[in-house]
């Protein structure tokens, strides 16, 4: 299935321990290049991060982000640690004696260390959630892709089959080509002084057609066509394997108008760069 390397994505989780938001955006790159936006309390996670994205996008310049927003202070859990408290206590009363001028606040008793605590991050919980948003938003990523594949896809397809149209069109005119260089030469060999030997003439006739034909260029623009299509059905990243077989195809429509001698295949020969160079442009965002 073709898949197109622009898309965008995004969700957004809540948890327990704040709210949770990701988004995954790409645009086109020869490879994978992946960058990775974490908070802190995610920072553990940018390893099973990119497995999962590498695992699942093989092209492309893909910029995946999280954003955590903590619940609020009232949201949060404090509880006092009426055991050191009471420690405290023990340990003034014993000293009030010693001191007697010592006075404890409240506001000073709360900011000993320990006195008050705050409910901990459950940071395993919070990677869980991460990665199941990241699964989530990853799913929207790639039917995003493969949408955008799909409307590429019918474009390549219309393309392809102008070369099919192009080609047959040539192969069609290639008897009237023949005949016509033929009474070319004829009409040439009329206006000799002095005549040919004997079976020269045909001699002539063949090697000028040895040089011009082009039915072998024809054949393997067909058989590229088919094998075109093939790629552009196989489920796995098809972008690399169409850039080489694009090479090929400029190949063929080069030599088809280095050898042409007619007006039409001159012209049908720019008509060729012209599907070649449209398949270009839009296999650059096939993944």
């Amino acid at each position: 299935m073709i898949r197109s390397m622009t898309a965008f994505a995004a969700g957004e989780r809540s948890t327990e321990w704040g709210a949770l938001s990701c988004e995954i955006r790409a645009v086109n790159h020869r490879f994978l290049e992946l960058g990775v936006r974490l908070p802190d309390e995610l920072r553990t996670l940018e390893p099973a991060l990119r497995e999962r994205v590498a695992g699942l996008v093989s092209r492309g310049k893909v910029d995946v982000g999280f954003r955590f927003r903590p619940a609020g202070a009232a949201q949060a859990d404090i509880s006092l640690n009426r055991p050191l408290v009471e420690r405290l206590s023990s340990v003034a009363v014993s000293l009030s004696n010693s001191f007697p001028g010592l006075k404890t606040d409240f506001t000073d008793l709360l900011r000993f260390p320990g006195v008050l605590e705050e409910a901990r991050l459950d940071q395993a919980g919070l990677q869980a959630e991460a990665l199941a948003l990241l699964d989530e938003v990853l799913g929207g990523f790639i039917e995003a892709r493969e949408r955008e594949g799909a409307n590429l896809g019918r474009a390549l397809a219309e393309r392809l089959d102008g070369i099919e149209q192009v080609v047959a069109q040539v192969r069609g005119w290639l008897p009237e080509i023949r005949a016509a260089l033929q009474a070319k030469l004829n009409a040439r060999v009329a206006d000799l002084p002095q005549p040919l030997e004997p079976g020269r003439l045909e001699q002539e006739f063949v090697l000028w057609l040895q040089k011009l034909d082009v039915d072998e260029e024809l054949v393997r623009l067909d058989s590229h066509v088919g094998e075109a299509r093939r790629v552009l059905g196989l489920s796995e990243a098809v972008g690399r394997r169409m850039d080489f077989l694009l090479q090929e195809f400029n190949r063929e429509s080069n030599t088809l108008g280095s050898k042409s001698v007619d007006s039409r295949t001159t012209q049908a020969a720019v008509e060729l760069k012209v599907l070649i160079e449209q398949i270009r442009e839009q296999v650059q965002n096939i993944e």
